[in-house]
């Protein structure tokens, strides 16, 4: 391997977004993941279980940048599966001498109120919320041991080409091109902040490349917060729909439904985010590092161009009954 190799552990979304954004600058990329298929071509691409410290220190050696973009293979085993991909990961760049960039969720914050900081209390409600925030600390506290240069970068839920399942994926953009009913989560007036994925990895890498951003965590930059029925109302334009319904899924209804479908009971430890305003704020970032992100116009007319070309069926349905259903258009 090229000495000073970028070397990216996952390759959904926001791995194959670092990555691309590393390329861009010319950069040399290795991609790591699971099923070894090559998701960018003429990119080295090595596939194994990156829970082997073995197998991690192998693919990290001589690395000058690690990219940890990687999740657990199942969902509701997060808690379980999840710690040991990142002790894995963090020992290979400790044995490389290599700096960690890790990209992180917000789940550790718990249900806050007002706009959410790098400063906000740490304040889990849920297993998973709970792993998150032992897994965050677990890694500062490797920096400040001086064991390993790390640099947190924290997103909130994805939208973008390639994202399917999220808050805003296939359950939206799939249904606006079938000109069929979309579903979302809790009350889709309220502001939501969305991530949109080509700018968390193009800020991660910017993230990375600044000596002062380690040590820490930082809000990565996302387009202004918008309410979920504002971009949905965007997507059926542009979708060419003429009308449809949203479905909003209220704590009710997910209970009853989880009873028999256990992706939709994992719903309910993040339906505060979608119950009240769930604003971020990365003014920190910015007057740190600057960074760079997308006009919603862009962001829903590239996303529902990838998903004309890359059509798909929501392959869970929620059975939802039509007291739940509300009108996306007034």
């Amino acid at each position: 391997m090229t000495a000073g190799t970028h070397v990216v552990f996952g390759t959904g979304p926001a791995g194959r977004a670092v990555a691309a954004a590393l390329l861009d600058q010319g950069a040399p990329v290795r991609l790591v993941n699971r099923s070894g298929t090559a998701p960018i071509a003429g990119v080295e691409t090595i596939s194994g279980d990156a829970t082997d410290p073995v197998f991690a220190r192998t693919v990290a050696a001589n690395s000058g940048t690690v990219y940890f973009c990687l999740n657990a293979p199942n969902y509701h085993r997060w808690a379980d599966e999840f710690p040991p991909l990142q002790r894995a990961v963090l020992g290979a760049a400790r044995a490389a001498d290599a700096k960690l960039v890790v990209l992180e969720n917000l789940y550790l914050y718990g249900p806050t109120v007002g706009p959410l900081c790098e400063a906000s209390p740490v304040n889990p409600t849920s297993a998973k919320s709970r792993v998150r925030a032992d897994m965050s600390a677990e890694l500062i506290e490797a920096h400040q041991r001086g064991e390993v240069r790390v640099a947190i970068g924290r997103a909130s839920d994805f939208i973008g080409p390639g994202v399917r399942n999220s808050a805003f994926g296939e359950f939206v953009f799939g249904p606006a091109l079938a000109g069929k009913r979309a579903q979302t989560v809790g009350r889709p007036d309220t502001d939501h902040t969305y991530s949109y994925v080509p700018d968390v990895g193009r800020n991660l890498v910017l993230l990375g490349s600044h000596d002062d951003a380690y040590g820490r965590a930082w809000h990565l930059p996302n387009p202004p917060t918008r309410t979920t029925r504002q971009i949905i109302l965007d997507v059926y334009a542009t979708a060419g729909a003429r009308r449809s319904d949203l479905t909003a899924l209220k704590r009710p209804t997910l209970r009853a439904l989880g009873l028999f479908n256990r992706n939709v009971r994992e719903l309910l430890h993040t339906y505060y985010q979608f119950d009240a305003p769930f604003v971020v704020d990365d003014s920190a970032f910015r007057n740190a590092f600057g960074g760079r992100t997308t006009s919603w116009d862009e962001i829903v007319a590239t996303t529902v161009d990838w998903y004309r070309t890359h059509p798909t069926t929501p392959t869970q349905s929620h059975g939802l009954p039509e007291t739940t259903t509300e009108k996306v258009t007034s």
